[in-house]
């Protein structure tokens, strides 16, 4: 029981997970960014299908934080298109921590939906289309813009820096998902 001590194994949840004899999807959150990864429970240990990380859409042109809602869809967009004819299906493990509608969690698993990985989740779980591409994020920076022009500057100095404006972040959004989606239809032909 020491890995539950340590605060990292539900063990109760993993056990869920491992009788169900489908691979599960595990998502790390960090301080800057996600890490998405498809396993398969054995013996020896877990054998890892499909994995992506959030620095991987900087790739792709990506230039918002590596840990909002949207670069969630996106990594788990990416996760489930690299799963692709590898895992059908999956189970979602979200180890100790609390399931929580519309949220980065759920927004990793839309993505896997989106990418063609069938995943047991309720559909009203799961954040709407406009939080998916960050328009909640576009507004606040808007009413930021209009209102404190300092806590903007100071919220939104990352993505300015890098020659993104939050106002625009729909656009942006639309444009990596394209990219990730082409990159993979590429490699299938």
């Amino acid at each position: 029981m020491r890995r539950r001590r340590e605060g990292k194994t539900n063990y109760r949840k993993r056990k869920a997970a491992i009788i169900s004899k489908l691979p599960f999807v595990s998502i790390f959150i960090s301080r800057k960014n996600i890490l998405v990864q498809i396993s398969s429970p054995q013996k020896e240990g877990d054998l890892s299908l499909a994995s992506a990380h959030s620095r991987e859409l900087i790739k792709f042109g990506w230039l918002a934080s590596r840990k909002n809602i949207p670069a969630a869809y996106l990594t788990g967009l990416l996760t489930g298109l690299k799963a692709k004819g590898k895992v059908d299906r999956a189970v979602l493990y979200i180890g100790l921590r609390h399931f929580i509608y519309d949220s980065r969690i759920t927004a990793v698993a839309k993505g896997l939906l989106d990418a063609g990985v069938s995943i047991p989740i309720d559909e009203e779980a799961l954040p709407s289309e406009d939080r998916l591409k960050g328009k909640h994020i576009m507004n606040y920076a808007k009413h930021l813009s209009e209102s404190d022009k300092t806590l903007y500057k100071e919220r939104f100095s990352d993505m300015i820096d890098k020659g993104l404006n939050p106002e625009s972040l729909l656009e942006h959004f639309e444009e990596i998902r394209k990219k990730i989606i082409e990159s993979f239809e590429v490699k299938k032909a």
